[in-house]
């Protein structure tokens, strides 16, 4: 039994890697991300638009994910270019888990339930134990259903 104890410890630390815009910093973050992660906290979506910008990691799922969201939230949102960059952000990462919630959220927006279902059973397959980003989309799609 205590063999396995730190199995599982190490399998659930792999199972978080990919992080959604209001996740908690980590040291080993770039300055960047942590610096839009504020911007996004405090809802100012034209700055962390101008810090991504700044940054140009276009070859990070996180990077993409984060300009997708900012320019989802911003007004008026920019909500064709939120979508190329969350495709790209699956592009590098197809299990970024905040990416498929966002889609996800993007594809509810523009009265698509069935690609926001689709991305909700990718979540399923990303999140072996169960993730925040599945309850909140899932949620988000019986709050849709409820309405129509």
């Amino acid at each position: 039994m205590k063999k396995i104890i730190p199995v599982v410890l190490l399998l659930l630390s792999i199972v978080g890697l990919s992080q959604a815009a209001d996740t908690v910093p980590i040291k080993s973050d770039p300055v960047w991300l942590t610096d839009v992660r504020a911007s996004i906290k405090s809802e100012k979506y034209n700055q962390a638009i101008q810090q991504l910008q700044a940054a140009n990691e276009t070859s990070s799922a996180d990077w993409n994910n984060l300009m997708g969201y900012s320019l989802r939230k911003k007004q008026p949102p920019d909500l064709v270019g939120a979508e190329k960059y969350y495709q790209a952000a699956l592009k590098i990462d197809p299990n970024h888990r905040g990416a498929l919630e966002y889609y996800g959220q993007l594809k509810l927006i523009n009265n698509d339930l069935p690609g926001a279902e689709a991305l909700l059973a990718r979540l399923d397959k990303a999140c072996t134990f169960g993730c925040e980003e599945y309850s909140d989309l899932k949620g988000a799609i019986q709050k849709y259903k409820s309405k129509k």
